[in-house]
């Protein structure tokens, strides 16, 4: 049963399988699940914002129930604007759990009423990540089976 809105924050650059994932196993789970880009200034990303959301929205579009938005600023803060009571997190390894951890204890620390709920990736995405994603874009390598064919096209394309 679904019963509550949840944000699914990242940077998303570039979105990866491993997060589609996550985002439709997390559809079924919530009456909305929000897809939160963060707009990060100290960050060098590869994709733009824009560019960014444009990919997720492409890739995300056959789930109803699944929104995609950007914030800047604390999550807490974006949460409590879009009235979502959940956030959602992907924990690959021990040391996301170690990180992931301290933040939603500071996240509840600011705002009781949020709670993180921890989802693995499936075993297939466990070793997943956008920044190997990135390297591997940048060294030539194949791309098939860790992102979307179009976000697979614009890394191709974003590092020639």
């Amino acid at each position: 049963m679904k019963t509550s809105i949840a944000i699914y924050p990242g940077s998303f650059d570039p979105v990866t399988n491993g997060h589609l994932d996550l985002i439709e196993r997390g559809e079924k789970m919530f009456d909305l699940l929000i897809v939160a880009v963060l707009q990060n200034v100290e960050k060098k990303p590869l994709f733009s914002v824009s560019e960014r959301v444009d990919m997720l929205r492409e890739v995300t579009k056959q789930w109803k129930d699944v929104e995609v938005d950007v914030f800047d600023g604390l999550l807490v803060d974006y949460a409590r604007k879009r009235g979502a009571g959940v956030i959602l997190r992907g924990i690959r390894a021990v040391s996301d759990y170690e990180y992931e951890l301290q933040m939603a204890l500071m996240n509840r620390k600011l705002e009781g009423r949020l709670e993180t709920v921890f989802m693995l990736p499936g075993l297939t995405y466990s070793y997943l990540s956008s920044k190997l994603v990135r390297e591997i874009a940048q060294l030539g390598a194949p791309l098939t089976g860790l992102v979307p064919p179009i976000v697979e096209e614009r890394l191709k394309a974003k590092v020639s």
